[in-house]
Parts: C-alpha cells; structure tokens; sequence
C-alpha cells in the first residue's frame, strides 16, 4: 500500500511540475493541479516567478580546528606519520579539504582560544613552551601555531578566520597578532615575523573576538555587556593597525546558556 501511494504521489508532483512549467513559460503566477479521480489526492504545487533565490555566502559552509583531542596532533599535523609532508601536514587530510572546498576554517578555538597566547606558538620550535591548556585539561606543546596554521590554509586551499583570545587575552595582544600576520615590515611585531622566516605579510582578512566570553564554562567568563565592550576595544585597536579587517563577534543564545549551570567546568 506505501509503495502504491508513493507512486501515485510521485506520478501527480511530476505532473503538476510540467503544467507549472507551462505556466512559468507565460510569466503568470497560477497554480497547478493534477487531475485525479479523488479530489481529497490532488497535488498543488504553486510557484512564483517574480521571486528569485537570494545569493548564498559560501562562508556558511566554513569549517571550524581547535586544540582538542586529535584535531591538530595526529590531525592535520603529525610530522612522525609517513602520511606527512616534509612540514608535518597530513597529505591525505590536505587533500580531502580540497575535495570538499572549505571556503574557510576558525582557528584556534573554541574553548582553548580564551587560554591562548600566541605568541608561545610562533618561533624556533625548539624555544616554544609545553603549556597546560586549561580549557581542557591537557599538555599543549606549541609545535603547531600561527605560521604553521596559515601554511595549512594554502595548502588545503582555504581562507584564514583567526580566532583571538579575549578571555585572558587582551585587546593590545590581539591587535599585535593583527599586526604581526599583516603589516609588512617596520614594527616590532612584523619585523619578529619577518626574523622567524616569514617574509611576506599573510593579509589575513577575517577574525572572530574572542569565544563564547558570556558562557560560565569559558576561562575569563563575562558577562555579554562586558564582553561588547571589550570586543568593541579590541576591534578598534585592531582596525588603527588595519582598517580592511572583517570582524566577527560571538553572541550565546540564553537557550543554551541556562543548559551549563555556573561552576559547571567546560562544555
């Protein structure tokens, strides 16, 4: 009986589609219905030809990296696997990327960002601190930061969202990072760049203030009022180093926030 109906109803959507067709061809707004034996079966199908379908943002279909579990380590870096390249880049993880066509990917967090200095993931990896994350209760080790990420980026073929620590961070740190991946050449932070091998500015174009700062589960948790104004105060001391960036904020629905009670840890 199921098969029967399914049928009958498949059969009665392609022939209200071909008379719609008929109709679109004329330009008029009329509906379509398919003649059957029981009115209660007919199939209307109405369609407009004065409304078009809006432009789609590819960066909806962005993707997202953090210091969690086996994202990064063993992830997309694993510089001991026979599957890496002579950068520690993961060639099969490299190419599935490409397949996929990630538009653009949020690093480095997540939960993690609000812990993060960046400044102890850049430079000799030699030099680089073994530090606890305290987002998740883990040893990070720093062997993969800035540089390597936006290496990653070209590789797979996708734009940077630089995510920025506004939990402990501050907003002068946040506009060195700016500074550091953009200015050319000149200052203390671009000519550091400049000294760890990285010649030409990265113009990186998108970031995201800080992550979800009025969660009671993030490392610097505060409140949404406090938040806007200290992403406010980031986003103008970043924009005095380059006014081009494209800024993003992060706002949590109190629908999920009354999910995680105060004192709860991390989500």
């Amino acid at each position: 009986m199921f098969s029967r109906n399914r049928r009958r109803f498949l059969g009665q959507a392609a022939a209200a589609g071909i008379a719609c067709s008929t109709d679109l061809a004329f330009g008029r707004f009329l509906p379509a219905q398919t003649q059957t034996s029981n009115p209660s079966d007919a199939a209307r199908v109405y369609l407009d030809s004065r409304r078009t379908i809006a432009p789609l943002d590819r960066n909806l279909f962005g993707s997202f990296l953090e210091h969690l579990g086996r994202a990064i380590y063993e992830g997309i870096y694993d510089p001991g696997s026979r599957l890496s390249d002579s950068n520690g880049l993961r060639n099969d993880v490299v190419d599935e990327i490409h397949q996929l066509g990630v538009p653009i990917v949020r690093y480095p967090g997540g939960n993690f960002v609000s812990g993060y200095n960046w400044l102890d993931g850049v430079g000799p990896k030699e030099d680089r601190p073994r530090v606890l994350d305290k987002a998740w209760n883990s040893i990070n080790t720093n062997q993969f930061g800035t540089n390597e990420f936006m290496a990653w980026c070209k590789a797979v073929g996708t734009e940077p969202l630089m995510g920025l620590n506004l939990g402990t961070g501050t907003s002068e740190e946040a506009a060195a990072l700016v500074e550091y991946c953009n200015v050319d050449k000149g200052t203390k932070w671009s000519d550091l760049r400049r000294k760890h091998g990285f010649a030409e500015p990265y113009k990186v174009k998108h970031w995201c203030l800080g992550n979800e700062m009025d969660g009671p589960w993030q490392i610097g948790h505060m409140t949404a009022t406090e938040y806007g104004l200290k992403a406010q105060d980031a986003a103008r001391q970043m924009h005095y180093v380059d006014p081009s960036l494209q800024l993003c904020g992060w706002a949590l629905p109190a629908s999920l926030f009354w999910q995680y009670p105060r004192g709860n840890g991390r989500r």
